[in-house]
């Protein structure tokens, strides 16, 4: 019996190529995984297009609660955001794909896995960091980096599949190069490719409109969360992944969650995209909408930062980490309280609060209010600003004294 190599499968040309240049190059049996993580129709056809190719068995995993419910939450709740803006949508799927080809390679017995991932990105990066942390014995193939790889164009690659007498659907690609879930869709390529062009949103977005586009009257949304998971929209509980759904069609429908944006890859360059995460988009304010009223100062301050430290690990791929593994610790344990209601609206791509309440609310009238209450005394603030300020008066008072001195001489 010949070894056998898992490969990581979408149904794309890269992918759809490496089938026959594995069996070539390696003698390897190929089976082909395609985990499922919420990308919807591009799924369609791929048994016969991988069959076709040469493959021995087409695997197709679908994980999207798990995604939702292990990955997108403790991102949510931790409010990771890399460079104040990318909330993660490609980086959070990974771990999650890769555990899964881990799974079935050990079902498969195989000794390797392959993936499609080119030289210059960060899904390199991804996917290997989570295939060494959960199967260090098995290889790892990645044809972009591998010297037998001489495909380096579409044309080289359609052209070695006919070759090989496979003739799919294939064709110059005049389309932008995109990343698909459940929880957003990324654009690369075409004008993207030079910053100074402005997107062509018409060509562009899949999951939305523009917000010059969206209705004229906004909409109105109420959410409830428990122990910071998300568990019901405008009254009807869902599961997370349905959740996410119901956002995404609203937050499309009012042109949410769509930015442009120039990142800092882990291999050191910059890369321009536009990402559409509409849903999550909503799921992040309105939780941070429901934390900021019921988190004390402190851990609220502790959890910004330890919030843009998860960012940093799951965008580095570093899901399965010692490190990984605290700071999602550490930002669960500050969900405990976090239960209530949000209310906002959806208007022309922006989300504004319209009421928040929680049994945990740390928000005291008496205290807050311009109105004098039996809670708070105004004089006591007299003292604390005296020690406060301690530092910065004593500082002031021993310049006087250095500037006084050297007037004098």
């Amino acid at each position: 019996m010949k070894e056998k190599v898992i490969l990581a499968y979408s149904g794309g040309l890269d992918t759809t190529a490496i089938i026959p240049w594995l069996k070539e190059n390696f003698d390897y049996d190929v089976v082909c995984v395609c985990v499922d993580c919420g990308q919807g129709n591009e799924l369609d056809g791929l048994e016969e297009r991988a069959k076709a190719c040469g493959a021995a068995k087409l695997y197709i995993e679908d994980v999207i609660d798990e995604f939702c419910d292990d990955y997108i939450v403790p991102c949510v709740q931790g409010h990771a955001v890399y460079e104040n803006k990318y909330l993660l949508g490609t980086s959070m799927a990974r771990p999650v794909i890769a555990k899964r080809l881990v799974e079935i390679a050990r079902k498969e017995n195989a000794v390797a896995i392959c993936h499609g991932a080119t030289g210059k990105g960060n899904d390199q990066i991804r996917f290997e960091l989570a295939i060494k942390a959960l199967a260090p014995d098995l290889k790892i193939i990645a044809p972009w980096r591998n010297s037998l790889w001489k495909l380096n164009s579409r044309e080289d690659e359609i052209a070695y599949c006919k070759a090989h007498g496979i003739n799919l659907p294939f064709s110059q690609d005049n389309s932008y190069s995109r990343d698909r879930n459940l929880w957003h869709i990324s654009h690369e390529g075409l004008e993207l490719e030079d910053p100074g062009n402005e997107p062509n949103y018409e060509h562009l977005l899949v999951l939305g409109t523009t917000p010059e586009k969206a209705p004229d009257e906004p909409e109105y949304v109420a959410m409830t969360f428990e122990k910071g998971v998300p568990v019901s929209v405008n009254g009807e509980k869902m599961k997370v992944s349905d959740i996410i759904r119901t956002l995404n069609k609203m937050g499309g429908k009012h042109g949410i969650g769509i930015i442009d944006i120039v990142e800092n890859r882990v291999v050191g360059m910059k890369s321009r995209g536009v990402y559409e995460t509409p849903g999550g988009t909503i799921l992040y304010e309105a939780h941070q909408q429901l934390e900021e009223l019921i988190l004390d100062r402190d851990t609220y301050r502790e959890k910004e930062e330890m919030g843009s430290k998860l960012a940093q690990i799951v965008y580095e791929g570093k899901w399965f980490s010692p490190l990984c593994e605290a700071a999602v610790a550490f930002i669960k344990s500050t969900q405990e309280y976090v239960t209530g209601e949000v209310k906002f609206k959806l208007y022309k791509g922006n989300i504004t609060k319209a009421g928040t309440t929680s049994p945990y609310s740390l928000y005291n009238e008496s205290i807050a209010s311009f109105t004098t209450g039996d809670m708070y005394d105004h004089h006591d603030a007299d003292g604390f600003i005296n020690l406060f300020g301690l530092s910065t008066k004593v500082r002031a008072m021993k310049m006087q004294e250095v500037n006084a001195k050297s007037k004098e001489s």
